[in-house]
């Protein structure tokens, strides 16, 4: 299991078209993959733009294959302004102590 977070930046002017589009893509994914989903911005603005975040907590393994042309079909690289950007976190194993 991975989690993944996308990020972007959004002008303030195409916010409310692009809120919808984002949605929607998450709903399918999460009805077609089962994987959770949050979509998050930083408060405010800066020059117009506002920094959004897409969050897949416990997404599948190779999920991120299946995000990136969910995104293109639902035509989101036309709105933000720039790239949208991946990380990908993996969750520590928890250290195992020895029996005494």
């Amino acid at each position: 299991m991975i989690d993944l977070y996308v990020y972007y930046k959004v002008r303030e002017l195409d916010a409310a078209s692009l809120a919808p589009r984002v949605r929607a893509m998450q709903t399918a994914l999460a009805a077609g993959h089962g994987v959770a989903v949050q979509l998050k911005r930083r408060p405010g603005s800066k020059d117009g733009l506002q920094t959004w975040m897409e969050v897949y907590p416990g997404a599948p393994d190779g999920f991120d294959g299946v995000l990136a042309q969910a995104a293109l079909d639902a035509g989101l690289d036309a709105l933000p302004d720039g790239p949208r950007r991946t990380e990908i976190f993996v969750d520590l194993k928890p250290e195992l102590t020895p029996c005494a």
